[in-house]
C-alpha cells in the first residue's frame, strides 16, 4: 500500500527540545494548522529559506498559521543554544523556535534533510512536505488551503497573492546545475586529498602535493585534522600561514567556521585563481580580502553571477582558527533573462 493510499499520518508532538523562543506549541489538539520547518543555522539552503517563512509568519498568523522552526544541529558546536539563541537574534526570527540538539524531534520525525518542510492541518495530520530550497509557490498555496480547511474558517476571507520570488534565482528561467558538492573538513565524512602521511587527532606539517583533484580538500602546512574539522594547531609556527586549496565549480562558496577555542577572533585570507579575492567576486564575509571569524557560523566567501571552476585557496595565522564545511550554490539567471 502507498503512503497516497493509506493517506495522511499524524504529525509527532513538538516535545524532546527546549524552547527558546515562544512555545510550547502543541500538535494534536489545536485546531489550526502549524509549518513546521527543520533548520540549521549553519546551513546555507536553509539560511535561504528563512525570509519565506518570515513573511508567511507575517502574513498568515493572524488567520491562524503557526510556523515553528526545529533547529537540529548538523555540528556539535550548534548543540550550544547561546549560540541558537544568538542566531535567531541576528536573523530576527518572529515566529516559535525550539532547540533540537539531541535530534529527538527529527528522529520522530524520521527527517533526513535541512531545510525540511511539514505543513500539518488543523487536526494534526501531515499533509505536504517539501525539502530544500525552492517550492515557494506550491508551499504558500499549500499554507492558504490549510487554513481555508480550519473548522469555523471565515469562507469569504481574501488570501493575498503568493509571494513574488525574492531572489531572481528563486523565479521561472533560472537555471541550477551540477556543482561541487558539500565538502566535509573533517576525516568523518571529509574528502581530504593529501596522500601519505595524514595523521588524524594530531597536528602534523603537510606539504602542497602540487596536483589538486577538483572538489577535494587539500592541506597545506601545519594542521590539525579531526572528526568534525580542520584547525590550526595552537603553538604552530610563526610567519608560516596554513593553507586550504580547493578546486570546486559553483557559483558562489562559503564555509562553516569556529574562531579559536582560546578566545578572541581568527582572521583568514581569500585567493581566487592566484590573486587575492577582488570586490566583485568577494563574499558578504570578506572585507579587502580577509575574513574576520569572530562566532561560529556559515561565512560567505566568494560570489558570482555564473557557474564556473575556480581555485579556491585560504590562509590563516590564526591558532585555534576551525573549518567545519564548504558548501557552494548552483542556481543562476542565464543572461537576457533576468
Amino acid at each position: 500500500m502507498t503512503q497516497e493510499e493509506r493517506g495522511p499520518v499524524h504529525a509527532p508532538e513538538l516535545e524532546g527540545g527546549e524552547w527558546l523562543q515562544g512555545g510550547p506549541v502543541p500538535i494534536r489538539g489545536r485546531g489550526k494548522p502549524v509549518l513546521v520547518d527543520f533548520w540549521d543555522y549553519t546551513c546555507v539552503n536553509c539560511l535561504r529559506t528563512l525570509p519565506y517563512l518570515k513573511e508567511w509568519h507575517r502574513r498568515y498568523e493572524a488567520l491562524g498559521l503557526t510556523v515553528v522552526g526545529v533547529h537540529t544541529p548538523e555540528f556539535s558546536f550548534a548543540r550550544n543554544a547561546d549560540h541558537v539563541r544568538e542566531a535567531i537574534r541576528h536573523l530576527d526570527l518572529p515566529y516559535p523556535v525550539v532547540s533540537d540538539g539531541a535530534g529527538v524531534i527529527w528522529q520522530a520525525f524520521a527527517n533526513r534533510y535541512w531545510p525540511a518542510k511539514y505543513f500539518i492541518d488543523a487536526r494534526g495530520y501531515i499533509r505536504a512536505t517539501h525539502f530544500g530550497e525552492g517550492g515557494y509557490l506550491e508551499s504558500e498555496l499549500a499554507i492558504q488551503t490549510l487554513l481555508a480547511e480550519q473548522p469555523g474558517f471565515d469562507a469569504s476571507t481574501t488570501f493575498p497573492e503568493p509571494m513574488v520570488p525574492l531572489r531572481t534565482e528563486d523565479a521561472p528561467g533560472a537555471v541550477c546545475y551540477r556543482v561541487t558538492p558539500e565538502l566535509y573538513c573533517g576525516f568523518q565524512r571529509g574528502l581530504i586529498g593529501n596522500v601519505g602521511d595524514v595523521a588524524p587527532d594530531r597536528p602534523l606539517d603537510y606539504p602542497d602535493q602540487g596536483r589538486h583533484v577538483e572538489g577535494m580538500l587539500y592541506l597545506e602546512g601545519e594542521w590539525l585534522l579531526s572528526g568534525e574539522n580542520v584547525a590550526r594547531p595552537f603553538g604552530a609556527a610563526r610567519g608560516r600561514p596554513s593553507r586550504l586549496h580547493l578546486g570546486y565549480m559553483a557559483a558562489d562558496v562559503n564555509l562553516v567556521m569556529h574562531p579559536p577555542l582560546a578566545g578572541g577572533s581568527g582572521v583568514l585570507r581569500v585567493l581566487l585563481d592566484g590573486a587575492p579575492v577582488t570586490a566583485a567576486a568577494a563574499g558578504e564575509d570578506v572585507r579587502d580580502g580577509l575574513v574576520t571569524v569572530d562566532v561560529p557560523r556559515m561565512y560567505a566567501l566568494v560570489k558570482s553571477t555564473d557557474v564556473q571552476h575556480h581555485d579556491l585557496v585560504l590562509e590563516t595565522e590564526s591558532d585555534g582558527l576551525a573549518a567545519f564545511a564548504f558548501t557552494f550554490t548552483s542556481c543562476v539567471v542565464p543572461v537576457g533573462r533576468s
